[in-house]
């Protein structure tokens, strides 16, 4: 995913040239007044009327709204310069359907965009549409009221979940930039799936949407995009403090920009495929120790280590379900029936939680944090795959078995990045590969809190190492240019 910087673009550019071009390409066109925000807006949607019918990545629509704030004369001098992005469903946009992906709220509108998005809005992004997500949780991106998101690489398989819809426009040239959010994995699995890079950033990075628990440090907003310099620039857009966050605070390394285009290796970096504990795919087993070879011959010193993260998955489970029920207990008894299985599950599970389970799995968090912040000041990232498996069948929910390992839940196949968001630490996804079947592979890289600076440079250096472009792909393989 290497940004190579292109030649001169001609005055007037062709749909396929700017739907090829990086966000920054295109930000540099607009800052020197060769196209308009409305000129993007155009082409993004000529490209979501195209392509979408295949993948149903963006359901839900703001053309008309996008063409309205289009027409600002202020946002070329903004930070975006009028880039339109694409929203996960769960967040609002002001005036525009938000279903959340439930049936719950399936006719709800919007009457303001969530501080997440208005800062963006604020910095010159323009929302296009609503990306499509998983019901209430989950890493296979299809739900009641939206339909099912396929992976353009093949669209018989999934593209992960949930920011599956975000992952999908990228990856299919719909938008340059997209927003998501993570949990347990959101941001990381489709960005691993559909060959796109996402970051979770450290809590209070980014101002997040409204949540019930204001408080809760698990959940956080991220950017999208296509490769690393994209990433850092929108990230960039999206961080700052806000006071209804009481997480969020200013970001005085920013901008993060310049460190995505400064490259330079981990000083030392420790990798495992399973975080010593999960069951993963022979193929994605070997993927990985591809991908350590080619650094190791680079001259990055990368080993074979992990902290210990026996018992991290009870803990995690644990926590979640405390966390489904302080979000959805208020509409359980009206809604009982609207609740998929496996999210029924979790609430379930946080339900038949006592005082002292709930109070011994903070303690292991504890724990488990303080041995990860030691070893993270040995090894200075840990590197792992961001999924454990490659893409599966897309009416397929979750797989049932890795490895000859049976997934007694829907969040054991996604223990991986699981078990990662528990430590508030910034983690970025990003593909190094492809599989035999030419799927994308990606890794996931764990630094320490507030490092997200050096996982850009560290990003970048291994964007460069493998020298994958981005690639636009058209639904069934087609390739663009």
């Amino acid at each position: 995913m290497l940004h190579c910087p292109s030649p001169p673009l001609p005055r007037r550019n062709s749909m396929t040239d700017l739907i090829r071009q990086s966000a920054r390409q295109v930000h540099d066109l607009l800052t020197r007044r060769e196209i308009t925000p409305a000129d993007l807006v155009e082409v993004a949607i000529s490209r979501i009327t195209e392509v979408d019918g295949a993948v149903n990545a963006v359901p839900i629509r703001c053309f008309d709204r996008a063409r309205q704030q289009a027409k600002n004369p202020q946002l070329p001098a903004s930070k975006l310069g009028g880039i339109p992005f694409v929203i996960k469903d769960n967040a609002a946009v002001g005036d525009v359907r938000w279903t959340g992906g439930t049936p719950i709220f399936a006719d709800r509108m919007a009457t303001e965009s969530d501080r997440t998005i208005a800062l963006i809005e604020r910095n010159g992004g323009i929302p296009l549409g609503k990306a499509n997500l998983s019901e209430l949780g989950g890493a296979n991106t299809t739900n009641a009221v939206l339909g099912t998101t396929c992976n353009p690489w093949n669209t018989a398989l999934t593209c992960g979940g949930s920011s599956g819809g975000s992952a999908v426009a990228l990856a299919t040239g719909q938008v340059w930039l997209a927003h998501g959010n993570d949990v347990a994995g959101s941001l990381r699995i489709p960005a691993s799936f559909c060959g796109v890079a996402g970051l979770r950033p450290t809590p209070g990075r980014v101002p997040r949407r409204s949540i019930l628990n204001p408080f809760d440090t698990i959940f956080v907003d991220g950017p999208m995009a296509r490769d690393i310099g994209d990433l850092a620039f929108f990230f960039d857009a999206m961080t700052g403090f806000d006071s209804a966050d009481p997480l969020s605070a200013p970001s005085p390394d920013a901008p993060f920009l310049p460190m995505a285009l400064t490259p330079d290796r981990p000083l030392r970096a420790a990798w495992s495929a399973d975080l010593g504990c999960l069951p993963v795919d022979d193929e994605v087993r070997a993927l990985g120790e591809a991908f350590v070879t080619a650094l190791q011959k680079d001259g990055t010193r990368i080993e074979a280590a992990c902290p210990d993260f026996a018992g991290a998955l009870p803990a995690l489970l644990t926590l979640r379900g405390v966390n489904y029920v302080t979000n959805w207990e208020p509409v359980l008894e009206q809604h009982r029936h609207r609740f998929t299985p496996e999210v029924m599950g979790d609430i379930e599970h946080g339900l038949r939680q006592t005082p002292s389970s709930i109070g011994a799995a903070e303690r292991y968090r504890a724990e488990m944090y303080r041995r990860v912040i030691g070893f993270l000041n040995e090894y200075e990232v840990l590197i792992t795959p961001s999924t454990p498996i490659l893409p599966f069948p897309v009416e397929t929910m979750w797989p049932q078995e890795i490895a000859g390992v049976r997934q007694e839940t829907y969040i054991d196949w996604i223990a991986i990045t699981a078990i990662t968001s528990l430590l508030a630490c910034p983690v970025m996804a990003m593909p190094v590969g492809f599989s035999r079947g030419g799927l994308p592979f990606g890794v996931q890289i764990i630094g320490r809190p507030r490092s997200e600076a050096r996982l850009f440079q560290i990003g970048a250096a291994i964007e460069r190492l493998f020298g994958l472009k981005p690639t636009i792909i058209s639904p069934k393989q087609a390739e663009i240019g």
